[in-house]
């Protein structure tokens, strides 16, 4: 009898071994268009920085995030996030919150950059045009256009 049930055990436990090698491996979802250029990418300078993430239905996410230019934030680090942000194939536009009277309105493409291999340093490259909006006390605002290439960071970095 009880070699009996032990058998059965047997039979049962190879059987739900057998099934679930018949279901193979789990099926990935396909990931969101245009999410493999979600990162850190560098800014207007040299420890400044620009984090994308790329959402749903292309939309974008993410902040600036730049050393103070004014009297009153003289090298204090500012975090601007974004208000809109759209990604529209390889169409990258955002907006910016305005911090400190200092706005940004980018808009451009995101292209492969120099980097071998996903992962590399300027593996993709945000290219366009940035202007920057500046309010002053007397709430007079002044913009400054100018053409811009934000490389990524490498994917340890991040």
């Amino acid at each position: 009898m009880r070699q009996q049930r032990q058998i059965v055990m047997f039979l049962l436990i190879a059987a739900f071994l057998a099934e679930a090698q018949d279901k193979g491996p789990a099926v990935t979802p396909p990931s969101r268009p245009g999410s493999e250029y979600s990162g850190m990418y560098s800014f207007l300078k040299e420890g400044e920085f620009v984090q994308v993430t790329v959402e749903d239905g292309g939309r974008v996410t993410g902040f600036v995030s730049r050393y103070g230019d004014q009297e009153s934030d003289k090298g204090a680090f500012l975090d601007q996030f974004f208000k809109t942000g759209k990604l529209d194939g390889a169409s990258l536009t955002f907006t910016t919150e305005i911090v400190h009277g200092t706005a940004y309105e980018f808009r451009g493409t995101i292209t492969r950059g120099a980097g071998k291999k996903a992962g590399d340093e300027d593996y993709y490259e945000i290219k366009g045009t940035l202007i920057e909006k500046v309010t002053d006390v007397n709430q007079k605002t002044s913009s400054r256009s100018r053409d811009v290439a934000f490389k990524s960071f490498p994917a340890e970095a991040g």
